[in-house]
């Protein structure tokens, strides 16, 4: 029925569809052959259903018995425009599902009226599915050729029962790549981003080869940019790679490209540096076997005119000539181009390549690092936040991914913190945890002295790369300036391993809004995420819980990150947790008005994923599986998992529920504020009202002298609770943090909250 159907797990092989092999047809549907035979093979839903579906006279079907089958994957790609469509329409993402019911598997069209149910995280892999309805889409230029499509179904929970015996593999003739079931294109894109390699089409196996250099004519940089528009074809270029930007997938419906990628690499010889673009069929083919510090042959390339817009890397080494007048394009064809990767054994040192210069800096240097300076670090990975995802245009369906890291040196008590984005990378991106050595170059610095407290992060560029497999054999580790650099790793463990630690850091999810609220206005309108909420403020209540392990149980972790908005605008007030201590304050205006609500909107449960967890080596797989993206297929878990509330919180205080009340007393909303606060990390400021606190997300306990000892989390908890007496009817305008962790879960959590006297 589908290209990659009616594959047997289990049990003889399948007798009620005869499947041909899969050949691409990009005029129509790819499927199997339609056709009744005798039934061989144990009977199985599947099986009835395509059997019934034939039958009917009707385009869909409603089986006959509903019996829940297993996800085993969840796959998207683009679909291109019908020949029928006169006006483009926006980017349409359609996923087709594999399905088992225990005998077969069938690889289906889900209809586009269920995609949410894959936005919401609710169809996900490893789930038991119930399908109320089908159709087939036929391919009306062959004869018995479709597709099955999914029209109606019951998502239901997590199945530890999937038994995937056989693995779903490319059909004969060798390892071809996975195809989607409709449309032109060759293959599937990342679940979740556009800018992940992702299937069997990304090669990794193009190795270097000694190059006979006698009959190659070579011309450098400078003299092609002095030469290029008076000549038709192009002497060979030799040169390394100093930068090598992430993947771009400009794919639309409406144009006709098998594979719309681009990348940028910067490279340079003796004379220059300059952009090679590569395009299109050559990003598969090459993209994860270049590498930072390779030395290319390139030949019958192209050269253009080059982009006016665009920002070029800032040079690896100030003395080489930085030429941007021109491009370097390579393609598959017009004309077709040659690469060659040349051993490092080869290059000679006549050749004057240029080596790599790192820009490596420590944490106790990054304190006087000017803004959007670029630099480099090295450390120990000491936390690692869930993978989350932003919008990169307010309607449109794709999505940046990108989580929070931070990364001890040694040279310092506060570790860098780094908002890491999708690399391209995701082999590193989804397999990092604490106590990794990471590395992480092109970094661009974040700050804001004017804040208190100073804002201060790393955030990653389009050239950014991330390693995590040790420093041997790294580009890095070539540059002679930064020979000893890496051994700041060494104090860093050194450190994350001390007694005081006990090899456990709990720190903060990521840096907190910004001082201003004009700031934190426009940030809300390009990440979509924040809600701007604003009232008068009566007495507050507020209760911590003390426990944070035990205060959420039942959901799935790992989901993505996207937004949603209420209606109404509020203001807050504290009310309190459900596991409390005995220190509560509440407003006699919330007494007087909470029964009188049109409606309260109940968001301050706290999900298990986004509590901070106190690293367990043992778990290491397991934990990063949890704060990481759902897969696009099924893996089957090595033995019994453990839960994720098993772990240790690594947020001692715990969190505050707030209630907000709107504006005209007839709705209120249940938000959830999570105060940062580490035994282990003492600072000396104090805080003194509950506006600051909220306003830098973080308790800062009382300075302490001679043998004093630092306050406990409960002590903490009732100086916010005295101090929140000071908001009393106070006007406060809000921000709050909304995230969708699909599966219909939604928290709400109170960011900071400003006085309208200080919004400026």
């Amino acid at each position: 029925m589908s290209g990659e159907s009616g594959q047997p797990q289990a049990g003889p092989s399948r007798a009620g569809l005869d499947l041909p092999n899969l050949e691409r047809n990009r005029a129509g549907v790819p499927g199997g052959v339609i056709r009744r035979a005798g039934a061989q093979a144990p009977r199985s839903w599947i099986q009835k259903v395509l059997e019934q579906i034939i039958g009917s006279p009707r385009q869909w079907v409603t089986p006959s018995e509903v019996v829940p089958v297993f996800v085993l994957a969840v796959q998207r790609y683009l679909l291109e425009d019908e020949p029928r469509d006169t006006v483009p329409k926006p980017p349409l993402y359609c996923y087709d599902v594999t399905i088992s019911d225990g005998v077969y598997r069938e690889k289906c069209y889900l209809d586009p009226s269920l995609n949410f149910l894959v936005h919401q995280n609710i169809l996900k892999v490893g789930i038991e599915m119930r399908i109320c309805r089908v159709s087939c889409l036929y391919n009306e230029k062959r004869l018995g050729q479709g597709i099955l499509c999914i029209d109606n179904v019951r998502c239901g929970d997590t199945s530890d029962a999937i038994s995937v015996e056989t693995p779903f593999r490319n059909r004969a003739h060798g390892e071809k790549p996975e195809r989607p079931l409709r449309g032109g294109k060759s293959h599937y894109l990342a679940l979740w981003n556009n800018e992940d390699p992702y299937g069997d089409i990304w090669l990794t196996d193009k190795q270097p080869e000694e190059h006979n250099f006698s009959d190659t004519k070579i011309i450098s940089l400078s003299r092609l940019e002095m030469t290029w528009a008076n000549r038709r074809s192009f002497p060979a270029l030799l040169v390394r790679i100093l930068h090598k930007s992430k993947l771009r997938y400009y794919g639309k419906p409406d144009k006709k490209m098998i594979e719309p990628y681009q990348t940028f690499l910067e490279v340079a010889d003796s004379s220059g540096t300059v952009s090679v673009i590569m395009w299109n069929a050559l990003c598969p083919e090459w993209y994860k076997s270049l590498r930072v510090g390779l030395v290319l042959l390139l030949q019958d390339y192209s050269v253009k005119k080059s982009y006016p817009f665009r920002m070029q890397p800032i040079p690896v080494d100030p003395e080489i000539k930085l030429i941007s007048t021109m491009e370097i394009c390579l393609n598959l064809r017009d004309p077709p181009t040659n690469i060659i990767i040349i051993p490092e054994k080869q290059v000679k040192p006549e050749w004057r390549l240029p080596r790599l210069n790192h820009r490596f800096i420590t944490r106790s240097e990054l304190d006087d690092m000017p803004i959007n300076h670029i630099c480099d670090v090295i450390g120990i990975l000491v936390f690692v936040g869930r993978v989350q995802r932003s919008k990169k245009k307010e309607n449109g369906e794709d999505f940046w991914s990108y989580r929070w890291i931070h990364i001890a040196d040694g040279t310092s008590e506060l570790p860098f913190i780094v908002e890491l984005f999708s690399t391209s990378q995701p082999e590193v991106f989804e397999n990092i945890s604490p106590t990794t050595y990471f590395a992480c170059t092109q970094l661009r610095v974040v700050r804001n002295d004017a804040q208190v407290p100073k804002l201060l992060y790393l955030t990653t560029t389009n050239e950014s790369r991330v390693f995590i497999t040790g420093h041997k054999g790294q580009p890095y580790t070539y540059d002679a300036k930064n020979a000893n650099q890496p051994s700041t790793s060494q104090a860093a463990r050194r450190e994350i391993q001390s007694p005081e630690r006990n090899g456990k850091r709990p720190l903060e999810d990521e840096p907190r809004c910004s001082q201003s609220f004009q700031a934190a206005t426009a940030s809300s309108s390009q990440s979509n995420k924040i809600r701007i909420v604003q009232g008068p403020c009566a007495k507050p209540v507020a209760v911590p819980q003390l426990e944070a392990s035990v205060q959420a149980k039942g959901n799935k972790p790992g989901t993505p990150s996207t937004p949603l908005r209420p209606d109404d605008p509020i203001t807050a007030f504290l009310r309190k947790a459900r596991k409390t201590t005995s220190d509560r304050w509440e407003s006699q205006l919330w007494r007087e008005k909470k029964f009188g609500l049109i409606d309260h909107l109940h968001y301050s449960h706290v999900y298990p994923e986004s509590i901070p967890r106190k690293f367990i080596s043992e778990h290491r797989k397991f934990l990063s599986e949890q704060y990481n993206s759902q897969p696009a297929k099924y893996i089957p878990p090595e033995g019994r998992p453990p839960k994720l509330d098993d772990f240790e919180s690594a947020r001692s205080l715990g969190h505050f529920e707030v209630t907000i009340l709107g504006l005209n007393h007839e709705i209120a909303i249940d938000v959830a504020f999570l105060p940062m606060y580490s035994p282990e990390d003492v600072r000396t400021s104090q805080i003194d009202t509950l506006l600051t606190c909220m306003n830098y997300s973080c308790v800062y306990p009382q300075g302490l002298t001679g043998n004093d000892q630092p306050q406990g989390p409960r002590a903490l908890a009732g100086d916010i609770i005295k101090a929140a007496s000071e908001l009393d009817r106070a006007h406060i305008i809000g921000i709050l943090d909304i995230c969708n962790l699909g599966n219909n879960k939604v928290e709400v959590y109170l960011q900071k909250i400003y006085s309208p006297k200080n919004t400026s």
